[in-house]
């Protein structure tokens, strides 16, 4: 973990460069779903992707206090940026710890500079939530591998150059019958699938995939056969971190522009922020920005000690997205009517809240996931 000092100082840089870089497009992005591959490769050039990858295969380094900090700083400025530096995270953490060092230099090094472009692509009509009900399957053929399926709202799936793709090796044998593979998606036999058009977050395109006998590699396949699940589900404990303190730089944006609209907007001859009803909201919403920042710190402080914290990693991930959801429902409520009209910051921020209870693991999830911790 980096000491006090370089950690605010990585806050600092993400701080400036979401304020100056980020927020003045949020607005445009959210409108035109454009992808700004402009503000990613800048964030490579200040080393904000590959936040805890090792510096010796181009990371930072840092850990995953440091990856929260950076997370939610970026989401500040609009969430979507912080979605795919999340993505990132989570691509470069599999390459840096499974990867041959063929893998790392095709992929991992490219994918730091921004050059490439990934997905994670796992989801499937009837496998969400329920992995074990994976349809997409890679057979052997020769020195190689066939791949065939169909993968569902997938995170970058209609821009991404290569995807990390679940897929079952042995249908008999369950969990331990998947393994993943690095698929390049310009590859023959590889087709997208129409984009979606998403209530928020909306600069993260979404999108389906199907791959048709696509002919993989020897290489394709990443880390042992048959270790795919156990390799997916070891990177959702920082995962769920991540899309905490995402929630976290949601809730906080939300906060800080509810406090100077209640300051400036006069009813009744005064500002509304004299109003206790008013008052109430937004102690509110300082209070479980302030738990939720402590919530991500305990389960980051963790994961940098070595240390078990799923349960703490989904406790963060469910209760920061739940406030995240309903103070930006009370910043609504404080901007009144003009809170509820596209364009209006905390307009935005409501809509983007809501996805954060979804992936990463639905909090319905995390709740089993949390008994199954406490109760065994």
């Amino acid at each position: 973990m980096p000491e006090d000092a370089t950690l605010e100082a990585l806050r600092e840089t993400a701080r400036r460069f979401a304020e100056s870089e980020v927020a003045p497009r949020a607005a445009e992005l959210d409108e035109t779903e454009a992808f700004p591959v402009d503000i990613y490769r800048a964030l490579a050039r200040l080393g904000l992707l590959g936040i805890t990858v090792p510096e010796a295969m181009g990371g930072a380094e840092a850990g995953v206090l440091a990856y929260a900090v950076v997370m939610e700083e970026l989401s500040r400025g609009y969430a979507s940026i912080a979605d795919q530096v999340g993505l990132v995270e989570l691509l470069a953490t599999l390459l840096s710890e499974h990867g041959t060092e063929r893998q790392r230099d095709e992929f991992l090094a490219p994918l730091l500079r921004y050059d490439r472009s990934c997905a994670y692509a796992l989801t499937e009509a009837e496998a969400g939530s329920d992995l074990a009900a994976l349809k997409t399957t890679a057979l052997r053929d020769g020195d190689g591998w066939r791949l065939s399926g169909t993968k569902m709202w997938i995170h970058m799936a209609p821009r991404a150059d290569f995807a990390a793709v679940l897929a079952r090796t042995d249908p008999a044998a369950g969990h331990r019958g998947m393994s993943i593979f690095l698929v390049d998606l310009h590859a023959p036999g590889v087709e997208r699938l129409r984009a979606e058009h998403k209530m928020g977050q909306r600069a993260s395109p979404v999108g389906g995939l199907r791959f048709e006998d696509v002919r993989l590699p020897a290489e394709a396949l990443l880390g042992p056969e048959g270790r795919g699940f156990h390799m997916m589900m070891s990177v959702l404990d920082k995962g769920r971190i991540g899309i905490a303190a995402l929630a976290l730089g949601i809730l906080q944006r939300a906060l800080e522009e509810s406090i100077a609209y209640a300051k400036q907007r006069v009813q009744f001859g005064r500002p509304i922020a004299e109003q206790q009803a008013i008052r109430f909201l937004i102690a509110d919403m300082a209070k479980d920005a302030h738990a939720t920042r402590l919530m991500v710190r305990d389960a980051a402080l963790r994961m940098d000690a070595g240390r078990k914290a799923t349960l703490e990693a989904s406790m963060a991930k469910c209760f920061a997205s739940d406030a995240a959801v309903a103070r930006t429902a009370d910043a609504v409520q404080i901007h009144g009517g003009t809170g509820y009209i596209r364009g209006v910051t905390v307009e935005r921020l409501y809509r983007d809240a809501k996805i954060t209870q979804i992936y990463e693991g639905t909090n319905q999830i995390q709740r089993v996931i949390m008994a199954r911790e406490l109760l065994g």
